[in-house]
């Protein structure tokens, strides 16, 4: 599969994920910790793969800031991520730090699959994306077989080099 498709796919999956939380009852707090683990798994194993492979093999001088703005995203829902492992569905503030982190992916998923999707395309040839889509989906299973969100908090520390 190519990259980009792979990618938006993942960002469709995390969407539907965040829909059905919103419509879970106040009261499903077993629903809402086991929506919210899915969501971070995705979205930790989601992040590493874009800044392991993505944004370097995209990297050019006309890319770089869209880069790091890209990367700071990534940091801003890691450190939202974190905070809600910390947290149980029942805690007050837990629903509001949900909503501002679907709101944070929204606006991430919105300027990357408009900016740095263009880039990609006029950076990367169709093979090379499909060579990358392989290795993106591999490496996205192999984090899947763990419990990436994990590795969140201490990916919050730094952010990753562009």
């Amino acid at each position: 599969m190519n990259a980009l498709e792979l990618i938006k796919q993942q960002h469709e999956e995390v969407s539907k994920l965040f829909k059905k939380y919103e419509k879970l009852a106040d009261h499903a707090d077993d629903q809402r910790q086991e929506l919210f683990e899915q969501i971070a798994d995705r979205l930790g194993a989601h992040a590493k793969i874009e800044e392991l492979y993505l944004y370097p093999a995209i990297k050019k001088d006309d890319t770089e800031d869209e880069l790091r703005e890209a990367v700071e995203e990534h940091l801003a829902v890691k450190r939202l991520i974190a905070d809600l492992l910390d947290m149980e569905p029942s805690d007050e503030e837990f629903d509001a730090k949900m909503k501002v982190l679907q709101e944070q992916v929204e606006h991430h998923v919105e300027e990357e699959e408009k900016d740095l999707f263009k880039a990609a395309r006029k950076i990367l040839s169709k093979d090379q994306l499909e060579d990358l889509g392989i290795q993106l989906e591999e490496e996205y299973d192999s984090l899947m077989e763990g419990e990436p969100r994990n590795d969140v908090p201490e990916e919050t520390e730094r952010a990753a080099p562009i």
